[in-house]
């Protein structure tokens, strides 16, 4: 382990970024104490946005890696060879865009509503009251969906429904919230491990490692959703005195118009084409274009695009991956003298310090894994994706939708971290305990 200087930077601004995470609620404390509009309180309100976090620490990053190394290195024949935009270009922004474009897509009126109308049909075969019904049916369905739609989308999808049902009803307790935002990021981490295409940490390694469809549900897909029905089933009985009687139905605005089959149909397309070509950032985008005009012509049929929030967890994300990559030179020398239990074990406390996505792609890297690291290394890294908001990458889109639910304080970090901690011991025990089935199914 010999580390360069600029890899000893970045992973100091890493780690100042990750302690920033928690003393968001601090700054937004401190913002109070300034007349409303000045520039002050402004500063500190910036400062106490999470999805900003890594972002300005990755920017404090490059000036100095721009100081250091210069802004620009070219040889002779003007090709850069060096310099804070030589590195930037180097790293893959492809997962950050993908969940800005996804977040938009999935946030809107046909794809919301679509969603309800699946989560209300599963509601009816579960023979409870309408109102833990609904909340099984969101925090299992929802999830679940991520195995298709990808994780960004399912959290999307399931936030909203959450904030419309259950978070903005005044009667639900700030402990069942929090219990509740721990339940959604922990079951969206493992719920995208069907397939090998929706969940982030195994669409970083399914490739290189040779993880199908058929490996997936075999090996940790079935026993992510035991780990679901189990936390969600028990997190409602926990509060089954707030989940009683009738759900309180969030009124339609006088303007609001139900998208018709077809525009449902149509933002599909557009979601399952974004999806399809999620690696490859110039096609998906120009998708992402055709998709902003749909919605200029069906804005009657259209809640307002979420490109604000969108844009800030894509920034989170861009940070992330622009500190994240020079961590290299602590966690692959970790991974490699690991055995496997304490791998598995070591994978999930990484997580919640650093995203799982960064974690199994550095793992990917390391020669020589036995296919029993390969697995724990993903399976502690899924397990643990919910226990920060920095563990997962579509974590930031879920804070982001419900933050506001929690009053001027936002979403406190210890608190979150409490409240994931029981479903991922659930997750962990199932991971590690049950068997998997046979490959071929």
């Amino acid at each position: 382990m010999n580390p360069s200087s600029l890899e000893i930077i970045s992973s100091v601004c890493f780690a100042l970024a990750v302690c920033h995470t928690f003393f968001v609620s601090k700054f937004e404390h401190i913002a109070h104490n300034y007349p409303e509009g000045s520039i002050g309180q402004n500063f500190w309100h910036f400062m106490g946005e999470v999805e900003v976090v890594f972002g300005m620490w990755a920017a404090i990053f490059i000036a100095i890696y721009a100081m250091k190394e210069g802004i620009l290195v070219t040889d002779e024949n003007h090709h850069a060879i060096g310099g804070a935009v030589h590195y930037l270009e180097g790293l893959n922004f492809t997962e950050p865009a993908f969940v800005f474009v996804v977040m938009c897509i999935a946030g809107t009126r046909p794809i919301i509503v679509l969603a309800e109308k699946l989560i209300n049909a599963f509601t009816k075969i579960i023979f409870v009251n309408q109102k833990m019904a609904t909340y099984k049916s969101a925090l299992i369905i929802g999830p679940l969906l991520g195995s298709l739609i990808t994780e960004p989308a399912a959290m999307t999808v399931t936030a909203l429904i959450l904030l419309d049902y259950f978070f903005s009803d005044a009667k639900m307790s700030r402990k069942f919230k929090y219990a509740t935002i721990g339940l959604l990021f922990v079951n969206v981490s493992i719920g995208g491990t069907l397939t090998h295409f929706a969940a982030p940490p195994v669409l970083m390694v399914a490739g290189k490692w040779n993880w199908g469809i058929e490996f997936m549900i075999s090996h940790i897909g079935w026993k992510s959703v035991v780990a679901i029905l189990i936390n969600t089933n028990v997190t409602a009985w926990i509060f089954r005195k707030e989940l009683r009687g009738t759900l309180a139905i969030k009124e339609k605005h006088e303007a609001w118009m139900a998208p018709t089959w077809w525009m449902t149909l149509v933002s599909l397309l557009f979601l399952g084409l974004v999806v399809y070509t999620a690696h490859h950032m110039v096609f998906f985008m120009g998708i992402f274009l055709f998709f902003l005009g749909f919605a200029a012509v069906t804005t009657e049929f259209q809640d307002k695009l979420k490109l604000t929030e969108s844009l800030l967890v894509g920034f989170f994300l861009g940070g992330l991956v622009t500190l994240g990559t020079l961590q290299a030179w602590w966690i692959s020398p970790l991974l490699e003298r690991l055995g496997n239990i304490p791998l598995f074990y070591g994978a999930t406390a990484l997580t919640a310090i650093t995203d799982n996505a960064a974690l199994t792609y550095l793992g990917s890297l390391v020669e020589g894994l036995s296919d029993a690291k390969k697995y724990y290394l993903v399976a502690g890294a899924v397990a643990g994706g919910g226990l920060t908001v920095i563990a997962n990458a579509p974590n930031p889109a879920g804070f982001g939708i419900l933050k506001h639910a929690f009053g001027e304080d936002g979403i406190n970090p210890m608190k979150l971290f409490l409240g994931a901690l029981g479903p991922t011991i659930v997750a962990l025990i199932c991971l590690q305990f049950l068997p998997h089935l046979p490959f071929n199914m």
